[in-house]
């Protein structure tokens, strides 16, 4: 009986162990799939981190471009206003000349303007820092 079954429980063992070893192929190239996938997406992801980091910068210059001309524009305002207030004094205190005056106004508020920019973008820093966790 032995003679007769050897042969078929051999191949059934043989086929046993090819079809563990299939198995454990298969197992080993889908978790090499999985990590290529992996490794696909976290590059994606840096890359699209990068591109934001640029665009963020790009936005952080032409923020301060803006703001350098919101200098300019509230200089140019500043100005303007001690120019009719002065031509407004001029009658009652007539020593004092518009254009002068306008012209020492423009450094003065140029220097305040900046500097209040300044101080704004310090407490804006100070609370993103603190409501970051």
């Amino acid at each position: 009986m032995d003679r007769r079954l050897m042969p078929p429980m051999n191949t059934c063992a043989a086929m046993s162990r090819r079809q563990d070893d299939l198995s454990g192929r298969v197992a080993r190239n889908s978790q090499l799939l999985r990590t290529r996938v992996d490794l696909a997406l976290k590059r994606q992801n840096q890359l699209v981190l990068v591109q934001m980091n640029q665009r963020a910068r790009m936005q952080l210059r032409l923020q301060e471009t803006v703001e350098g001309l919101s200098v300019v524009a509230i200089t140019y305002y500043g100005s303007q206003l001690v120019h009719y207030l002065t031509e407004g004094v001029r009658k009652f205190w007539p020593v004092i000349s518009p254009g002068l005056a306008t012209a020492f106004s423009i450094p003065v508020i140029a220097v305040a303007v900046a500097l209040s920019l300044c101080q704004m973008r310090r407490r804006l820093a100070a609370t993103m820092t603190e409501d970051m966790p």
